[in-house]
């Protein structure tokens, strides 16, 4: 299974968990996993990521691998969302989006709304 792994924004620790009830009860562990944290480092994405790929049956080391991978690859990005945290103070998370490739894409394109947009994805792969 391939994932992928962005930093998303900067949000209050109770729009997250509000979000994430929602999501749980809309589609149970399929699409994305949205990981926070306090602090901008990789060791509290590793730890969250390692709670969410329990129950989904992720591969937990290519879950942590594509973490780290976007870690060492980002500087700039990270240094950008670290300030955003900063500057939002302590009741706020940094939020990271953890997905498998294949149900981001289907959450995308039901996003979208049309089942016709497969072809167009196909020749991305």
């Amino acid at each position: 299974m391939e994932y992928t792994f962005d930093l998303i924004g900067v949000a209050p620790v109770l729009s997250l968990f509000n979000q994430q009830q929602k999501s749980e009860q809309r589609t149970p562990w399929k699409g994305a996993a949205y990981l926070g944290a306090y602090h901008c480092t990789l060791d509290e994405f590793i730890d969250s990521a390692k709670t969410v790929t329990a129950g989904r049956g992720w591969d937990l080391d290519e879950a942590v691998d594509t973490v780290v991978s976007f870690w060492v690859n980002n500087g700039e990005k990270i240094r950008h969302w670290k300030q955003r945290l900063q500057d939002a103070g302590s009741n706020n998370l940094l939020v990271g989006r953890l997905a498998d490739v294949h149900s981001l894409r289907i959450e995308f394109e039901s996003l979208l709304g049309s089942d016709d947009d497969t072809e167009r994805w196909d020749d991305f792969r």
